[in-house]
């Protein structure tokens, strides 16, 4: 299957392009494509990562089977179940994308935390408090925290997210969708672990985003994926280490090695770097999900 850096069906109004997703209007509802694109300190690299848009997409819907106790928007990924309109684009479809529910989306990025690192050990290392907690001494980085931690930020359309403490959640939400979104945040977080445990992984930290649909709270957007997600080897976890992780590592260690900016334009990448990611991505779709990636 090759590479796809960009999506574009004639005929079909395309709604928005994010770093690695794009949306199309189907009416009634929406198709999301993952791209495989891939972006390293807020620039959407030339260079692509074979198949990872497939990897996101699947581990998406593995989760939603798993965590199907929250609702969510999914409505198919069968391309045989696509709309006709859909069908002359199988190349570009199958695998990488899925129908969903129109929802209005959550102003908010809902993050949980289990250990402290990324920002948060950024944050604590400074000042011994982290998204508003103010933590127990003695934490190192990569320790597990006390209890998880509901750390919600604001969507940001260029650059990063900004983290926000409780009080702006509720201030931005209000108090009973901010209670709700909250406790799917914890609950969805600790039973991916649960079942992450059993594969030898750790979910450092994660992030979800919720909408409205119909006046029902429902998860969107992808789940628990290694774009989203901060995945350890269990075996290789150890506080006061920073763990290899199943993510764009591979690239951000390659381009930190580079004279480069972080402005755009983004350096393409050299093939091993390219093939290494890919691989780690697969691996981490198979390992949580007992399942091989359909051969392309």
């Amino acid at each position: 299957m090759p590479t796809l850096l960009e999506c574009q069906l004639p005929g079909i109004p395309k709604l928005r392009s994010g770093k690695v997703r794009e949306v199309f209007d189907l009416g009634e509802n929406l198709l999301v494509v993952a791209t495989d694109r891939i972006s390293a300190f807020d620039c959407i690299l030339p260079t692509g990562i074979p198949r990872k848009g497939e990897v996101l997409t699947q581990m998406t819907l593995f989760w939603y089977g798993v965590l199907d106790f929250v609702p969510n928007h999914f409505i198919t990924a069968r391309f045989e179940a696509y709309p006709e309109i859909l069908q002359p684009f199988e190349a570009q479809l199958r695998g990488r994308s899925m129908i969903v529910r129109k929802a209005s989306p959550l102003p908010v990025e809902c993050v949980a935390r289990g250990y402290i690192s990324g920002s948060a050990w950024k944050e604590y290392s400074a000042t011994g408090k982290a998204c508003g907690f103010d933590l127990r001494g003695g934490l190192l980085q990569s320790s597990r925290l006390p209890e998880t931690l509901f750390t919600p930020a604001t969507k940001a359309e260029t650059g990063h997210d900004e983290n926000i403490t409780w009080n702006q959640c509720r201030s931005v939400l209000g108090d009973e969708l901010a209670l709700q979104v909250r406790r799917y945040t914890i609950e969805l977080y600790e039973h991916g672990c649960a079942h992450a445990a059993k594969a030898g992984l750790l979910i450092a930290d994660t992030k979800f985003e919720f909408g409205i649909a119909d006046g029902e709270l429902i998860l969107i957007d992808e789940c628990l994926t290694p774009d989203s997600s901060r995945f350890w080897p269990a075996d290789a976890w150890k506080p006061g280490t920073n763990p290899p992780s199943y993510d764009k590592q591979f690239v951000r260690d390659y381009l930190e090695t580079l004279d480069w900016d972080k402005t755009p334009p983004a350096p393409a990448l050299p093939d091993d770097v390219v093939r290494k990611t890919s691989e780690k991505y697969i691996e981490a779709y198979e390992k949580l999900s007992g399942l091989k990636l359909p051969a392309a």
